[in-house]
């Protein structure tokens, strides 16, 4: 497996988001790498690209990316 960018794996779990959480432990791992490989420490994602954009949704999404080691924000 080639090592993703912060960018791409972003995207990839905005696409697993789409998919019913298909496969988003292991997309949320290779965030993590590529965070940790960039040196980048909090990854930011879009609220309107969540299918949960609204406070509740984004609350959870950061409980379950911190219980997974990755800090995340949002885009304004």
């Amino acid at each position: 497996m080639s090592e993703l960018t912060v960018a791409e794996a972003t995207e990839n779990i905005y696409a697993s988001l789409r998919a019913d959480n298909a496969d988003l432990d292991a997309h949320i791992a290779a965030l993590k790498a590529a965070l940790t490989r960039e040196g980048i420490k909090q990854a930011v994602f879009d609220p309107t690209k969540l299918a949960q954009g609204n406070r509740s949704g984004r609350k959870l999404m950061q409980a379950y990316f911190r219980q997974r080691g990755v800090s995340v924000s949002f885009s304004e």
